[in-house]
C-alpha cells in the first residue's frame, strides 16, 4: 500500500493540474499542426511568455521543417558551434544556449544570437533534442528574455519531466506516420500500372512488382537472356546512382521548407539500349512529415511496335517476360479491344478457361483490370 501510494504521488508531481489539458492534446496530435499548437500550449502553461520554435527533417543539423511563434527574418542557417558541440556531445537531450557558448561575449557575437535570440529579445535558451538511433528527429527551442532570467533548476526540472512526454507524443506521431504511409503507399501503387520501384530516403527497398523486376533483368542482362534466366536482379547501378545524386542535391538546398515537389523528375536512359528508360522522381508520402523523401522509380521503354498499335518492347520486355505465350497472345486480344466471349471465339477456347487465364494475367502484372492493362501496354 505504501508503494502504490509513494508512486501515486510520483505520478501527481510530474503532472501539473495546469498541464493536464495540453499534454491531452500533445498526446492527441496526429500530424505536424496539431503536434506544433500543442507544444506551444504545454510550453505557455509550464513557461508562460516564451519565444518557443519547433524544427523537424535534421540533415543532419539543419532542419527543413520549421515553426516559431515569432517571426525570424533571417530563416534559418547553419551554425557550426552548434554542430561542434554534438560532435563532442552526441545525441544530448537538454542543451542550454551557454553549454554552446559558456562566453557571453563569443555569444553576442554569434551568428545564432544575431538571427534568432536578438529579434526576440532572447537572452536564456535551451534546446530540447529529440534522436532516434542516432538520427536527430526534431529540436524545441525555449527563449526567455533578460527580464525573465535564465532557467531555474525547478524549470529545468519541469523541462527534464515534458522532454519525456514530448518524446512520447513525438514517437506516437511517427508510428502513425508510418501506418499511414503504408495505407497511402498501398493506395498510390494500385493506381501506377508501370513498372515501379519504391526507394527509402537510405536507398533501401521498400517496394517493387514484378513488371519492375522483370524489367531490371533486361536492363541488365537484355531480353533474350531475361527469358533463359529466372532470377532476381538488383536495381541499375546507374539508377541508383541518379538517387544519390537527388538525394545530396535535397541536402544542399536551403531549408526554407524544402519539399519533395520542388524538384525535376530525373530521366535515366540504358547505356547502350538507348530506348529503356527510368523516371526518378522525390515523393513525400508521409502524412506528419517527419520523414525525409521517398524514391519512386518508374520504367519504361520507348520502342512501338506498329504490329500491334500499342508500346511494348523486345518480347514484350519487362511486362510480358514471365507470361506463358498463350497469356501473351491473350494480352494482345484484350489490347485489341476484343471482349471475352470474341477472345474465346477467336482463340478456340472456352469463356470460362479465357476468364482463368486473364486471372492469372492480372495477378502476374499486377493489374486490378483489363482497362489497367490496357494502359501498361500503351
Amino acid at each position: 500500500m505504501r508503494r502504490r501510494a509513494k508512486a501515486s504521488r510520483k505520478r501527481q508531481s510530474i503532472v501539473d493540474p495546469t498541464l493536464e489539458k495540453p499534454l491531452l492534446h500533445l498526446h492527441r496530435a496526429s500530424d505536424i499542426e496539431s503536434f506544433w499548437k500543442a507544444v506551444q500550449q504545454v510550453i505557455q502553461a509550464a513557461l508562460p511568455s516564451c519565444f518557443i520554435g519547433l524544427t523537424l527533417q535534421h540533415s543532419p543539423i539543419l532542419p527543413r521543417v520549421m515553426r516559431w511563434t515569432l517571426k525570424i527574418p533571417a530563416g534559418i542557417s547553419a551554425v557550426p558551434p552548434i554542430e561542434a558541440y554534438f560532435v563532442a556531445h552526441p545525441r544530448r537531450r537538454l542543451v542550454l544556449v551557454s553549454d554552446v557558448f559558456p562566453d557571453d561575449q563569443r555569444l553576442k557575437k554569434s551568428l545564432f544570437y544575431r538571427n534568432y535570440m536578438a529579434p526576440a529579445n532572447g537572452r536564456s535558451a535551451i534546446g530540447l533534442f529529440f534522436w532516434n538511433a542516432g538520427r536527430l528527429l526534431g529540436v524545441i527551442i525555449i527563449m526567455r528574455s533578460a527580464k525573465q532570467g535564465p532557467f531555474s533548476k525547478s524549470e529545468m526540472k519541469r523541462l527534464r519531466q515534458l522532454y519525456t512526454q514530448f518524446q512520447t507524443a513525438l514517437g506516437r506521431l511517427r508510428s502513425s506516420e508510418r501506418e499511414h504511409t503504408v495505407v497511402t503507399l498501398e493506395q498510390f501503387m494500385r493506381r501506377v500500372p508501370l513498372p515501379t520501384v519504391l526507394l527509402r530516403w537510405n536507398l533501401k527497398l521498400v517496394y517493387r512488382n514484378q513488371s519492375a523486376s522483370d524489367f531490371c533483368s533486361v536492363w541488365q542482362r537484355g531480353a533474350e537472356q531475361t527469358r533463359l534466366i529466372k532470377s532476381q536482379t538488383p536495381l541499375p547501378a546507374e539508377v541508383l546512382d541518379r538517387c544519390r545524386m537527388l538525394k545530396e542535391r535535397w541536402k544542399q538546398l536551403g531549408p526554407l521548407n524544402v519539399s519533395a515537389s520542388g524538384f525535376k523528375d530525373e530521366l535515366v536512359h540504358h547505356p547502350k539500349r538507348r530506348h529503356l528508360r527510368a523516371t526518378v522522381s522525390l515523393k513525400q508520402i508521409n502524412s506528419a512529415g517527419i520523414a525525409r523523401p521517398h524514391f519512386l522509380i518508374e520504367f519504361e521503354t520507348l520502342r512501338g511496335s506498329a504490329a500491334t498499335g500499342y508500346q511494348t518492347s523486345d518480347a514484350f520486355l519487362s511486362h510480358l517476360v514471365g507470361l506463358t505465350r498463350r497469356e501473351q497472345d491473350l494480352v494482345r486480344r484484350v489490347c485489341d479491344g476484343r471482349s471475352n466471349q470474341e477472345i474465346a471465339d477467336e482463340a478456340g477456347l472456352s469463356l470460362e478457361t479465357v476468364k482463368k487465364h486473364l486471372h492469372s494475367i492480372f495477378g502476374k502484372l499486377e493489374v486490378p483490370s483489363r482497362s489497367r492493362l490496357m494502359t501498361l501496354m500503351r
